[in-house]
């Protein structure tokens, strides 16, 4: 990848800004270029936004997350793909049926959105939840997944004594996201997603203003208690990442975790990688549960090289990080 790249630049005007105790930049201003679409997938209403051509890349954002998740990467990773960031399933602007939530019911709209946009497969990048929605994909519909990437993913549970660590990162998670949606303000918004990061400073005014008018739709309210619970407190044990589930995945794959990480210890994540066969690790530093949008030069760069390491067969990436 070059060096000069959106997401590159982005990176370094976001430092230097940080740096000199200034405003970060919009996201917007980072996803100019990019386009909004709203589209029927599985029956629902799903908005997604996109940027470049070539071959499928969809991103997949964390519970109660919405697509500007990934709004330092769309436009960089636009110049080689052509990329669909969701509002999954329950999500943002999407439609947030009344249904019982699932990781089925989520990876099943996210099939629908690739016949959708007439892909018959898809490189799926997911975050902490949209991890376990990428992970559930890969495994069950493999002819479906060209590649997959796990960033600080949601879901795993390698062994017995992981059970334990499970439960306690869904209390953690479900806690901490819950004094968020069920009355949202602009301090608990804030609270939440400075939750997320390693620098607290990097979570502007505008994005807490993005997300609390996500958590202040009708239709998200009146499903945020049950979708929270679904996939914290709840989980449905057949739809947990096992080792042996994992090791069932056949497509190039790359975990990449945090060392600031405030849900799975990356030692799990690692793990994660050396059961999954032939995964590629990575391992990034002063970063936390959203490395994407906290060091946006370095995730872009390493997603990047990753995902043209797939699309050219070379095999030739090279792993970084601790």
């Amino acid at each position: 990848m070059t060096s000069n790249g959106p997401g590159q630049l982005a990176g370094s005007v976001l430092q230097r800004g940080l740096d000199q105790g200034s405003t970060a930049p919009s996201f917007w201003v980072e996803m100019l270029g990019t386009e909004v679409q709203f589209r029927t997938a599985d029956g629902r209403r799903t908005r997604s936004i996109e940027s470049g051509q070539g071959e499928t890349v969809v991103l997949l954002h964390g519970i109660s997350g919405h697509a500007e998740t990934w709004a330092r990467n769309v436009a960089y990773l636009g110049q080689s793909f052509r990329v669909h960031a969701l509002d999954m399933l329950g999500h943002g602007f999407t439609d947030k049926p009344p249904i019982e939530y699932s990781i089925q019911a989520l990876g099943e709209h996210v099939l629908g959105f690739l016949d959708a946009i007439g892909a018959q497969r898809a490189h799926v990048v997911g975050q902490s939840l949209g991890g376990w929605v990428a992970g559930w994909l890969a495994i069950h519909h493999p002819d479906r997944i060209a590649s997959l990437v796990s960033v600080t993913g949601a879901g795993l549970q390698l062994n017995e004594a992981g059970a334990a660590i499970t439960a306690r990162v869904g209390q953690k998670v479900g806690e901490a996201t819950m004094r968020a949606v069920t009355s949202p303000t602009l301090a608990s918004v804030r609270t939440r997603l400075e939750w997320l990061v390693h620098d607290p400073t990097i979570i502007t005014d505008e994005l807490v203003q993005t997300r609390l008018q996500m958590y202040t739709r009708p239709d998200f309210l009146a499903i945020a208690d049950q979708l929270v619970t679904s996939f914290t407190t709840g989980p449905d044990p057949l739809e947990l990442l096992t080792s042996e589930r994992l090791s069932r995945i056949a497509c190039p794959t790359l975990v990449l975790w945090t060392k600031q990480n405030p849900t799975m210890p990356w030692s799990v994540g690692k793990r994660a990688s050396e059961v999954i066969p032939g995964a590629a690790w990575y391992l990034m530093d002063r970063a936390g549960h959203w490395p994407q949008f906290e060091k946006p030069a370095e995730f872009n760069a390493v997603l990047g090289d990753f995902l043209e390491s797939v699309v050219d067969r070379t095999g030739a990436w090279s792993t970084g990080g601790a």
